[in-house]
């Protein structure tokens, strides 16, 4: 079998290109993909090459972990069916190209791939595109239900993830947060809690700020900003060393925790929160585009700040 996917042959130049699939096998399912997600957090760190060392990691690749579709062969052992509407978080399914092997480290953006059953989740279908969105809201999800974790009084970012901090803050029934955000375009979109500016928030006592921004340098200004005792939170990826100045932190008794990629049970605990319509993915797409056209449809997820979330729609 062959499918169309996303090529990312060196930094900065990828395209639609084919690659061959390995055979599934009883355990495996076949899903044809409706659509994929773009991550601004480790998927841009390949694209731009800046990603550090990691295990598997190589060119060429196939990018992507946040996928959705339907099931067109289930093998006899998976309890699934033909038809059954899947979240697949990437898969390693891929043989080669005409120019040789490539990288399924993440793999999750292809017209159709092979994986083992038990990594995908059933989801609604009438999520549509939303049901791409699964790991993120399962990423927000696991920084929130961390070992003895408090959840935020401050997010720090209103992206994609930090939206989805701030609603599964009001799931939970925890007080409202307070969120931060540099870009006045991004201010909108908040329902049940407030967007500012960090510079017309006057609190130096947040007792648990989570920071889903990623920015470089910003750990001082977070520890001033915390009350004795309190945690800061890092939820994005950084790529930098993280330094600190001591004493600031010293006098707070200042707490750091860093919060990883989700886990199944994670995935299990958002899936249920969406069926009871405790969460929702509404308002976080803002753009879509055909595989076809993926080096622009990249280019503006990764550059233009009005764009929350990227979403390559392969049923056009």
């Amino acid at each position: 079998m062959q499918t169309s996917a996303i090529i990312l042959s060196k930094p900065r130049q990828l395209g639609l290109g084919q690659v061959g699939l390995v055979a599934p096998g009883p355990q495996d399912l076949v899903v044809r993909i409706s659509h994929s997600g773009i991550s601004t957090g480790t998927e841009k760190l390949f694209w731009t090459g800046e990603m550090p060392p990691f295990p598997g990691m190589g060119y060429p690749l196939v990018p992507g972990y946040e996928a959705v579709g339907e099931v067109v062969e289930a093998g006899a052992e998976t309890g699934f069916r033909p038809g059954e509407r899947v979240f697949v978080p990437g898969a390693n399914c891929f043989s080669e190209t005409e120019q040789g092997p490539v990288y399924g480290l993440f793999g999750g953006a292809a017209q159709t791939l092979v994986t083992k059953a038990d990594r995908v989740t059933r989801v609604d279908p009438g999520l549509g595109a939303e049901g791409a969105l699964l790991a993120l809201a399962a990423t927000a999800r696991h920084a929130l239900a961390g070992a003895n974790a408090t959840p935020p009084d401050l997010i720090v970012g209103h992206g994609v993830l930090g939206r989805l901090l701030a609603r599964l803050t009001l799931a939970a029934g925890a007080p409202a947060p307070v969120v931060w955000e540099t870009n006045p375009a991004r201010r909108a979109g908040a329902t049940g809690y407030d967007v500012i500016a960090p510079d017309d928030d006057p609190r130096r006592d947040y007792r648990s700020i989570y920071d889903a921004s990623g920015a470089e340098g910003l750990l001082d200004t977070l520890i001033g900003r915390i009350a004795k005792g309190g945690e800061v939170v890092l939820a994005g990826f950084y790529t930098q060393p993280i330094q600190f100045a001591f004493v600031p932190a010293f006098m707070r008794e200042a707490r750091l925790r860093i919060a990883a990629e989700w886990t199944p049970e994670d995935l299990v605990a958002t899936h249920d929160l969406l069926e009871t319509g405790a969460l929702s993915l509404a308002g976080l797409i803002t753009h879509t585009a055909r595989p076809a056209d993926a080096a622009a449809a990249y280019e503006t997820a990764f550059g233009d700040p009005d764009c929350l979330k990227m979403i390559l729609d392969w049923e056009s």
